[in-house]
């Protein structure tokens, strides 16, 4: 026999609970980001759409295309809910183009400012007609 003294080693048992609390503060941390940021980023084109009396455009399953002339003349393109580009009319046309050989029934809409040249509304009518769109809808206000 040796004269060693004989150690025994306790072994730790795996711990069965997982931690939760700094998930918690993660999740609390970006729940109070996206609060205050998700108002921000609704961005759009500032137009003062000519009121009539028109029915509402039911929604369709495909999302429309909007070509938006702002105040200054300048085209906008929205496809859907997505942010407005500023695009010049050659583009605009090529865009909608594209856009129309991968869904030839999309439907496209024009939102002109109440301020612009009726010419300026024409002119971006005759474009997207030579891009092939056959037809156009004309957004308008609700008279209050």
């Amino acid at each position: 026999m040796s004269g060693g003294v004989a150690y025994r080693h306790k072994r730790k048992k795996p711990m069965g609970e997982i931690n939760v609390v700094p998930y918690i503060d993660v999740m609390l941390v970006l729940l109070v980001i996206f609060m205050i940021t998700a108002p921000l980023l609704t961005q759009g084109v500032k137009v003062e759409l000519p009121q009539a009396a028109a029915e509402t455009v039911p929604p369709a399953a495909i999302p429309p295309l909007v070509v938006t002339v702002d105040a200054q003349g300048d085209l906008h393109y929205t496809k859907g809910s997505e942010r407005p580009l500023r695009l010049d009319a050659e583009s605009m046309a090529v865009r909608v183009a594209a856009e129309l050989r991968i869904n030839p029934k999309t439907p496209v809409y024009v939102r002109g400012d109440r301020n612009v040249a009726y010419g300026k509304v024409v002119a971006v009518m005759a474009m997207l007609q030579q891009a092939g769109v056959t037809g156009v809808g004309l957004l308008t206000e609700t008279p209050e």
